[in-house]
Formats: C-alpha cells, sequence, structure tokens
C-alpha cells in the first residue's frame, strides 16, 4: 500500500535522484514501455532525472513520488505544461510509473488521482498522454475516466527492442475551469 504521495520540487529531484534512477532501471528491467530500452543501467537513468531539472526549476514539469509504508520510493509521476501560447491550457502525462513489486496496490492509480487533481488546481484544461497499446497502463487509464483518441502503429521501440503501436488517451481534470 502506498503510504504517501508527494511533490517532488526541484531540490528532491537533486536529493532523490539515485533513488529515482533506481526505480526507472527496476520499470523498464519489468518489460514497462518508457522510452528506455533493455539494458538500462543506473548511470544513464540517473542522466535522464538529471536532464528534467531545468523544466522542474522553471515549473513546466510537476514531478510526484509514491512511497510505500516502509519509506521505500515505489512510483512517480509528472506532467509537463505546454508553454506555446496556444497550448498553455493543457499538459501532457508523462512517465508513470510503479516498481514491478508495487503493482496491483493502487499506487498508479493515486498518483493518477494527484497529477489530475493537481492539473485542475493549476488550471489546466486538458491532459493528454500516450501509452504502449495492449499494456496494463492503458488499462489503468480507461478505469480512471480517459478517453482513447486513436492509436499510431509502430510508435515506439519496447525494452525488448520490438515496435508497438502507442495509444493516445485525454481528459479533463475535474474542477478544472474552461
Amino acid at each position: 500500500m502506498t503510504a504517501a504521495i508527494t511533490a517532488l520540487p526541484a531540490p528532491g529531484l537533486r536529493d532523490h535522484r539515485d533513488e529515482l534512477a533506481a526505480l526507472l532501471v527496476d520499470v523498464v528491467a519489468g518489460g514497462s514501455s518508457l522510452g528506455f530500452l533493455a539494458g538500462l543501467d543506473h548511470a544513464g537513468a540517473a542522466a535522464w532525472w538529471d536532464s528534467l531539472l531545468p523544466a522542474v526549476e522553471d515549473g513546466s514539469l510537476a514531478l510526484w513520488v509514491s512511497r510505500a509504508d516502509d519509506g521505500r520510493l515505489d512510483g512517480t509521476v509528472s506532467w509537463y505544461r505546454e508553454s506555446k501560447p496556444n497550448g498553455r491550457h493543457r499538459a501532457e502525462l508523462r512517465k508513470l510509473m510503479v516498481h514491478p513489486a508495487a503493482r496491483g496496490r493502487g499506487t498508479a492509480r493515486a498518483l493518477l488521482a494527484e497529477a489530475e487533481a493537481a492539473a485542475a488546481r493549476a488550471g489546466v484544461l486538458l491532459l493528454f498522454l500516450d501509452t504502449e497499446t495492449g499494456s496494463a497502463a492503458e488499462r489503468v487509464y480507461r478505469s480512471a475516466g480517459w478517453t482513447e483518441a486513436g492509436t499510431i502503429p509502430d510508435y515506439a521501440t519496447g525494452p525488448d527492442g520490438r515496435l508497438h503501436p502507442t495509444t493516445l488517451y485525454y481528459k479533463r481534470p475535474r474542477g478544472a475551469a474552461g
């Protein structure tokens, strides 16, 4: 069971980078399609988290983490707010990930709910995402009320090296004005 979900500002990202890198390595090794291939090592994962620092610092990327009752980091999610003038009302949900050992306990749903609520508070009128077609994540989004917008064939290479389709989803956060 997830004990706590908290926002992670830039100092927290720096302080917990190695823990976040370990989570990413484990999630990719578990077969999740997050934009990385099998064999992702800790250094590569840490460098990816480091690359997010500027966006977290300038507020365009909001990031949350979940921790199990024992304090172990077991999941994360983020959204990126569009900076172009015609898209400032929307944000892209990114990298919802739950440690393989923590799946099936409601962690993904709790992270998703927190990101959606924060989006509404921030005035985001539309969230969107893409996820591997047929994945467990797709079932989470559907059950959370996200609407399928379409599927793109051969969109990304999965951790296994094969091309996979992706399905696009969108949702209007509850309580968002618009």
